[in-house]
This record gives C-alpha cells, sequence and structure tokens, in this order.
C-alpha cells in the first residue's frame, strides 16, 4: 500500500516551530508585565506608608526637618509611580503585540495542519480510485478470459 508523504512538511514543522516560540515570547512577556504590576503595587504600598508617617508627623509634636523629608520621599514615590506605570503600560503593549504575534503564528500552523489535512483526503480519494480501477480491470480480464473460455469450449 503507498504511503501519504506530504510534501510541505518542513513547512508544517516550521510553522510549528514558530508557533512555540511565539508561546513563549507571550509567556515572557506575560511574566514581564506581572513582574512590573508588582514593583508599581510596592511603590504604591511605600508611598502609603510614606503619607501615613506625614500625618503622623504632622499630628503630633513638629519636627521640620523630618516633615520636609517625608514630603520629599512622597514626591519622590509619586515620579517612581508615574515612571512604573508607564512600564506597566508599555509591558501591557508588548503582551498584547506578542499576543497577536501567537495567534498569527497558531493561525499560520493551523493553515498548513489543514492543507494537510486536504492533501491527505487527496491522496485517499487518488487511492481509492486506483483500487477502482484495479479492480475494474481485474474484473474485466476475467470476464473476457471467462468468455474467451465458453467460446474455446463450445468449438
Amino acid at each position: 500500500m503507498a504511503k501519504f508523504i506530504y510534501k510541505m512538511q518542513n513547512i508544517l514543522e516550521i510553522k510549528e516551530k514558530m508557533e512555540n516560540q511565539e508561546k513563549i515570547a507571550f509567556g515572557i512577556a506575560n511574566q514581564k508585565l506581572n513582574e512590573e504590576q508588582e514593583k508599581l503595587q510596592e511603590l504604591l504600598v511605600r508611598q502609603a506608608g510614606y503619607e501615613q508617617r506625614l500625618k503622623e508627623l504632622t499630628s503630633g509634636e513638629l519636627d521640620l526637618k523630618e516633615i520636609n523629608n517625608c514630603k520629599n520621599a512622597i514626591n519622590s514615590m509619586k515620579s517612581f509611580v508615574r515612571d512604573q506605570m508607564i512600564a506597566v503600560h508599555t509591558a501591557q503593549r508588548n503582551l498584547e503585540n506578542a499576543r497577536i504575534r501567537m495567534n498569527d503564528a497558531m493561525k499560520e500552523r493551523k493553515t498548513q495542519e489543514n492543507l494537510k489535512e486536504k492533501a491527505f483526503e487527496n491522496f485517499k480519494q487518488e487511492l481509492l480510485a486506483e483500487e477502482s480501477k484495479i479492480t475494474d480491470e481485474l474484473v474485466s480480464y476475467t470476464y473476457h478470459n471467462n468468455k474467451n473460455n465458453e467460446e474455446t469450449d463450445s468449438e
């Protein structure tokens, strides 16, 4: 029996490898986004801590130097938070781009798999047609052979 060989198998394998690479890139981008979000959360907690400290400093005995230090720390934290929000936004954009590339790679792989399935279906149809042709030839040969034998016997 004939064996099915997909002529573009190497392209399918390349598409599968590309899809796997894009999945890995997506995972890395997702991990980076999580890390950036955690950093932002830590900065917000630190900022809240400084704000709480400032409230404590202004409610009790006033230490102007400590209050100024605390205000400077809050301003610095606001700047860090702003920068970190930009980093989170960038990581979200990178994640979205990675998701789009991964989806495109998956579509390309699925397209190749569909082409392979169609080629296999065509192969099966050709095989059935060949078997049918052989069967017809065999039946025809047997019929003509029996007819020739009957004619020879009747003579």
